[in-house]
C-alpha cells in the first residue's frame, strides 16, 4: 500500500484555496470601521486593515476547516482503494457494515497478547464493536493534515474516533509489547502495502497534553468519505501525514522496538513531529510603484506552538549578509496572526468545513462548550492565518519572505531545519515593482 498524505503539486493547493466572507471587510461607513479596528495586532497600526487592498487579499483565504471534499487527495495504489465501486468496497471490507479490524500477535516477536482478534476464527473487530466504544469513549479534536515531503497543508478538520488503546485493551494486548505496527487495505498486494508504526507507550499514553491516538471514522461531524480513508482510519495528532493511514484493515502487537515504517525505507525521520511554519499566497500581479503591498498567508501551528509570524521584503540587487543561512539579522517586522473564526472582530465570521450548525462540535479538545470558542489561539497541530500590509517600494526587483517564531522563541526553519523531518525552509517569492 503507497500511503496518501504526501505529494500533491503546489498549484493544486492554491486552487483549493476557496473565499472566505468578505462582508466584513467590504462593508461601508463607520461600523465597518469599527469593527475592523477591534482586530488583535501583534506589532502593525490597526489604521492600516481598512485598506482595500489588504482586504481583498484577507477575504482569499482558506476557511480555517476543510471541506472533506476540498482536502488535497495524494492517496496511492493501483486502483485507488476510494475509487472502487461500491460493491467492490463491500466485497473487501471497506463500508462501514463490512469493515473489520484483525488486531494480532506478531509471530515473529511475540507480544503476549491474549485475545488476539482475526477474521479465521471470526473475531474481527468490527464496526458496530466500534460505536459500541463510542458510546463511551468518542474523542473529537481538530488537526492539520500535512505531508512531511510537501509541507502544505492537505487540510484542517476536526477528526473524531475512539482512542486506539481502547481497542488494544479489548485484545489484551501483551505485557512484551513494545511497538504497534499497522496498514490499510491496498487490493491485497504486498507490493503496495504501505505500513506505519508507534512505540506502544505513546498508544496508551498522551504525553504532554496531547490528543490521543485515534481509530477514526467521522471528519467534521460527517461520516469520512472513501477519499478520506472511509470507514476506519488513524489518527496521530502530532504526526504528519504518513502516520494517519486510511482504510485500516489490521494492527500487530509487537515486541520488536523499531519502526518498520515505509517511510523509513524511503529515507524519511518516521518520527518527527509536526513543525511550526509559515507561507504566503501569491501576491498581485502587478504592483505598481508606492501602491502598499497587501501580504496574506497560513502557517502551521506544530508542536512547539506559534507565537508570532514576520514579512520581510528585500532588493534583489543588494547583497544578502554573509554568514547567515537562515536570515536571524534581517529587519523581520511582524504580521498579524488573525483571530479565531465566528468570534467578535473575526475576520474569518464561519469555521467553514461544512460542519453541521456552523458549530464546533460539543466535546471537541481545545474548545469551551458553552460558547463554541476556542480555549487558546493559535491552536497546536492546526493552521492559523495572517496578513501584513507592507508600505509601497520603488521600481525594481524584489523577495518577498516570512518565517514563524514558535513558542520557545526559535525562528523558522529551526529548531528543525533538517529536510528530512519535514519541510520548514524560509519561503522566497519573487516579485517585480514596474
Amino acid at each position: 500500500m503507497k500511503q496518501h498524505e504526501e505529494q500533491s503539486p503546489e498549484l493544486s493547493f492554491l486552487r483549493e484555496h476557496a473565499r472566505l466572507t468578505r462582508r466584513y471587510f467590504l462593508r461601508a461607513g463607520a461600523v465597518g470601521a469599527a469593527a475592523m479596528t477591534s482586530l488583535p495586532l501583534l506589532a502593525y497600526g490597526k489604521e492600516n486593515l481598512d485598506d482595500a487592498r489588504l482586504a481583498e487579499a484577507m477575504a482569499k483565504l482558506d476557511p480555517w476547516l476543510t471541506t472533506q471534499a476540498k482536502f488535497i487527495d495524494v492517496s496511492r495504489g493501483t486502483p485507488l482503494p476510494h475509487s472502487l465501486d461500491e460493491d467492490k468496497r463491500k466485497e473487501v471490507g471497506l463500508t462501514r457494515d463490512t469493515w473489520q479490524l484483525e488486531v494480532t500477535d506478531d509471530e515473529e516477536a511475540p507480544s503476549k497478547t491474549r485475545r488476539p482478534m482475526s477474521k479465521a476464527d471470526n473475531t474481527a473487530f468490527t464496526f458496530a464493536d466500534l460505536m459500541k466504544l463510542a458510546d463511551k469513549h468518542a474523542v473529537r479534536y481538530t488537526k492539520v493534515m500535512t505531508c512531511l515531503n510537501m509541507g502544505k497543508p492537505l487540510g484542517n478538520g476536526v477528526w473524531e474516533g475512539v482512542p486506539l488503546r481502547e481497542v488494544l485493551w479489548l485484545a489484551r494486548a501483551g505485557e512484551a509489547t513494545r511497538r504497534v505496527y499497522y496498514w490499510g487495505y491496498h487490493n491485497d498486494a504486498p507490493e503496495q502495502m504501505f505500513r506505519s508504526s508507534l512505540p506502544m507507550g505513546r498508544v496508551l499514553e498522551d504525553p504532554f497534553g496531547l490528543p490521543p491516538v485515534l481509530l477514526c471514522y467521522k471528519l467534521n461531524g460527517e461520516w469520512l468519505t472513501p477519499e478520506r480513508g472511509a470507514p476506519v482510519r488513524v489518527v496521530v495528532p502530532e504526526a504528519y501525514g504518513f502516520k494517519s493511514i486510511k482504510w485500516l484493515s489490521n494492527v500487530v502487537l509487537s515486541n520488536i522496538w523499531k519502526s518498520n515504517d515505509t517511510y523509513g525505507e524511503r529515507n524519511n525521520d518516521v518520527d518527527s513531529p509536526l513543525k511550526t511554519f509559515c507561507e504566503a499566497l501569491p501576491l498581485p500581479k502587478k504592483i505598481e510603484p508606492g501602491q502598499p503591498i497587501p501580504v496574506t498567508g497560513y502557517a502551521q501551528v506544530g508542536i512547539s506552538g506559534l507565537k508570532r509570524v514576520q514579512v520581510w521584503i528585500h532588493n534583489s540587487e543588494e547583497d544578502l549578509p554573509s554568514g547567515d543561512r537562515y536570515f536571524t539579522k534581517a529587519p523581520w517586522q511582524d504580521a498579524e496572526i488573525l483571530s479565531a473564526p465566528a468570534g467578535p472582530g473575526s475576520v474569518q465570521k464561519a469555521w467553514g468545513g461544512d460542519i453541521p450548525d456552523g458549530r464546533i462540535p460539543a466535546g471537541t479538545m481545545g474548545f469551551d462548550d458553552k460558547t463554541g470558542r476556542p480555549k487558546s489561539w493559535p491552536l497546536r497541530l492546526s493552521v492559523a492565518h495572517w496578513a501584513k500590509l507592507m508600505p509601497g517600494l520603488p521600481k525594481g526587483k524584489y523577495v518577498l519572505r516570512c518565517r514563524t517564531i514558535d513558542e520557545n522563541d526559535k525562528a523558522q526553519p529551526m529548531p528543525r531545519p533538517f529536510r528530512k523531518s519535514g519541510r520548514a525552509a524560509i519561503q522566497e517569492t519573487h516579485f517585480t515593482v514596474e
